[in-house]
């Protein structure tokens, strides 16, 4: 029987003849993704689900859909899909992460000149058939400072876009090599000079914990006076509050929004404000952008169904099923290992290598890669996948080099991971033992076994006694349970390190009173993914 898919947002049609040239039989019904009880009714009929932003993939519709395999986002966020729910279904999560990177740049570079030169007021006044040519004093573009929060796929064609503008161009982006800015033409800078700098900001970061609210009421204060805002990305990394009493105090000049807090935006304190700007969340429409991820994800789902190839895929990686059995732990591994690092290092990455040693050097490397990469690029890039973390890391001007070489200790096989930053290089490695989970086996040079836990600690300093107890009293006075820790040293007296195993996420007032002790040299938070 052929399998069959369920098209319930607007698509091109071009992706139905696609999936019909494959041999997908295709129900296009490009409405039902806003009737929720129609489409629950439905949905166990389907191996495929594809979909744009009005479709809402929640729990209880994956509950209700037996049959589904794969779910196809044409586009590249997948706020709307219950990523976890259907990663414990075994559902296929896809993406099209670059089909719309010119068309959502181009937005916002249009929305910088209808800022700057009042456009949408003017073009309102004349109609109306006033003549208000003095109401209407803009800025010129030339010369000016372009703030590029965020200098991805996206950001970096802003901002090269801005340089032809003749403007100068200033980024931030944690993961932003100097090489890779001298080749944009772009001078990369830290935040708070984008703040204090910029005539323009305009945001091209993901959604993440650490960048939700990034522009608020303390950023605004340490702004120049008449800077103007393009929001093109995400809504809620602009604190909408504090952008409107920025707006009305004339701290801003202007305000360019595309995306909301909440979406749809029906009803905002925005709309009606003279130096805003705001559009339906258009950065990706265009009729190139919707052919190009209809198209998009129209191959790929339709290449899983028939010939399980997958790709861009969110929650799986890209390797045959040949390949599955042996990979998959060791994909892993990978994984862990660069989130580790990633939870650990601030400063923007320069160098990476890979270590394969033993059985991992004889396996498909590109997915051992791809997984460590997305695992380092997460805490910043929230959703980064298997895919596009290496185009990611190339766009950022990482150097990455790969090792393989014969088994050299006692392990069958392992995967070291150096990455270096301007002023230091984080060594870890790590291997799986036959039941198949992760191990950290090394860390900053020092030898010890220690398995992989959902919430954990990591601490440094000298080598002295009483850490342990210093831990353990700090944890216990403030209610944080230790499951379990793991030590290691290079020396007496050396340099140290501690793992401890906690059932919840470390809380940060108890981290800072870590912190403040003299004996801890450095202390991190760390969570792991430690399902599958």
């Amino acid at each position: 029987m052929a399998p069959r898919v369920l098209v319930s947002d607007k698509l091109s049609p071009t992706a139905v003849q696609i999936f019909k040239d494959r041999g997908v039989e295709v129900d296009y019904l490009p409405d039902l993704g806003k009737d929720k009880e129609k489409l629950l009714e439905v949905i166990g009929q389907y191996d495929g689900l594809a979909i744009r932003s009005a479709t809402k993939v929640t729990e209880k519709l994956i509950a209700a859909a037996p049959n589904l395999k794969v779910i196809g986002r044409a586009g590249i966020g997948v706020d709307n899909v219950d990523i976890p729910a259907a990663s414990r279904r075994g559902i296929i999560v896809m993406n099209t992460p670059f089909g719309n990177s010119i068309t959502t740049a181009e937005h916002a570079i249009a929305l910088m000149f209808a800022i700057a030169r009042q456009l949408p007021e003017a073009n309102a006044s004349t109609h109306a058939g006033k003549w208000e040519k003095n109401r209407f004093m803009g800025v010129e573009i030339t010369g000016k400072t372009l703030g590029v929060i965020g200098c991805g796929n996206i950001g970096s064609i802003v901002a090269m876009r801005g340089v032809g503008l003749k403007m100068h161009v200033i980024a931030y982006d944690p993961f932003l090599s100097e090489g890779r800015a001298q080749e944009l033409g772009v001078e990369k800078v830290e935040l708070e000079d984008i703040f204090a700098r910029a005539d323009f900001i305009t945001l091209h970061t993901p959604m993440t914990d650490k960048t939700r609210g990034i522009i608020n009421k303390d950023a605004f204060a340490k702004m120049k006076d008449g800077v103007r805002i393009i929001n093109c990305a995400r809504g809620g990394l602009i604190v909408e509050a504090d952008l409107i009493e920025a707006l009305k105090s004339g701290k801003v000049a202007g305000a360019g929004i595309d995306v909301f807090e909440v979406e749809p935006a029906t009803d905002s304190p925005l709309f009606g404000m003279e130096n805003v700007v705001a559009t339906p969340h258009l950065g990706a429409s265009t009729s190139e952008a919707q052919e190009n991820v209809a198209l998009q994800v129209a191959e790929q789902m339709g290449d899983y169904l028939v010939k399980g190839a997958v790709s861009n895929a969110i929650n799986m990686p890209s390797i045959t099923a040949e390949e599955a059995p042996r990979l998959k732990p060791f994909i892993k591994l990978a994984e862990v290992l660069g989130a580790f690092v990633g939870q650990v290092t601030e400063e923007p990455i320069q160098e990476v290598e890979i270590l394969f040693d033993g059985n991992t050097a004889t396996m498909n490397t590109r997915a051992l890669v791809s997984a460590a990469l997305a695992g380092l690029i997460r805490p910043q890039v929230a959703d980064v996948n298997m895919v596009s973390a290496p185009i990611m890391a190339k766009e950022r001007g990482v150097v990455l080099s790969e090792i393989r070489r014969d088994k050299s200790g006692v392990f069958d096989g392992y995967i070291r991971l150096n990455v270096k930053t301007k002023t230091k290089t984080r060594s870890i490695a790590g291997t799986c033992f036959s039941d198949g989970k992760p191990r950290f086996i090394q860390i900053k040079g020092i030898n010890l076994d220690a398995e992989v836990g959902e919430h954990m600690l990591y601490t440094t300093n000298a080598d002295a006694p009483g850490i342990i107890g210093l831990l353990g009293t700090v944890c216990g006075a403030n209610g944080v349970n230790i499951a379990n820790f793991q030590l290691g040293r290079n020396r007496p007296g050396g340099d140290a390190i501690a793992l401890l195993y906690l059932d919840a996420p470390f809380p940060e007032k108890v981290l800072e009173e870590v912190r403040a002790h003299p004996s801890i040299v450095s202390a991190k938070p760390l969570q792991f993914d430690v399902a599958g």
